[in-house]
């Protein structure tokens, strides 16, 4: 189900609720905050793909082409915000985890369809999402797109199966680089090492997985990785998080952390 509604000249809300979901390449004219409730939803454009897990929302700014897309059920929310005079310290994409503040903020301008406030009540909580967005650690949830044809293609095929070993030496091989040029290409391109960024297209593909709430062992296995405790590890040195809580709000954990304390609180 899609349902656009526009609240003022300003925002716009969409909202999508489906099985599966792939738009065509597209772009609007605003800027766009999506917002991913259910399910992973990825956006893919020239420069690179962004992964958006449930509680963490994405930046587009406006103009950019991409493609939305996911591969089970999602359940997102878009906001298409007129930017023009806010500034320029959201002009690239960005994946942050929804804070509480972000999602009331956003709650706040959905709400607006229902009952439209003034102008001047719309514009203040952009500003309010925008300064918040801003000051909201990036989350390393991306995968730069090389635009070097062979490279390109090689990482579209990496995409496609990332739990195959892929060898340095054999992929220079295949562009017909030496080890050295392949390397120094590859970095240059997308900011990543080859190794780095072929650990990425793991981690990204196993979070759309842990969120059907497969097993940590068969997304281990499906991701390539001998063992759920090697996948652990590499799973939180680059995403911050074990995959056994990543997918827990940060009000949950303040509600776990106040639990614990309360022993502590009880003999204060």
């Amino acid at each position: 189900m899609k349902d656009g509604i526009r609240i003022t000249d300003e925002i716009a809300v969409i909202r999508h609720d489906s099985d599966r979901y792939m738009s065509q390449l597209h772009r609007h004219a605003q800027a766009q905050l999506l917002y991913a409730t259910e399910g992973v939803v990825a956006v893919t454009t020239e420069s690179g793909t962004w992964v958006v897990p449930p509680n963490r929302a994405v930046w587009l700014p406006a103009g950019l082409a991409h493609v939305t897309a996911s591969h089970a059920g999602i359940r997102f929310r878009s906001l298409l915000i007129d930017s023009a005079g806010l500034g320029r310290f959201l002009d690239r994409c960005r994946v942050v985890e929804v804070t509480p503040l972000l999602r009331e903020l956003i709650l706040k301008l959905v709400a607006l369809t229902e009952t439209p406030g003034n102008r001047e009540v719309a514009e203040a909580v952009i500003r309010l999402l925008m300064l918040e967005m801003a000051f909201l650690p990036v989350q390393p949830l991306d995968l730069p797109t090389p635009k070097h044809p062979g490279l390109a293609a090689l990482c579209a095929r990496i995409r496609c199966d990332p739990a195959r070993p892929h060898a340095i030496a054999v992929a220079a091989a295949e562009l017909a680089m030496s080890r050295a040029t392949f390397m120094r290409l590859f970095q240059r391109e997308t900011g990543l090492s080859f190794g780095r960024w072929c650990q990425q297209a793991r981690m990204l593909h196993a979070l759309p997985l842990l969120a059907e709430g497969r097993g940590i062992l068969n997304v281990a296995l499906d991701c390539g990785y001998d063992s759920p405790s090697a996948f652990a590890a590499v799973f939180r040195r680059s995403l911050g998080r074990p995959p056994s809580v990543y997918f827990r709000t940060p009000q949950s954990e303040n509600d776990a952390a106040t639990r614990d304390m309360s022993p502590v609180l009880a003999r204060t």
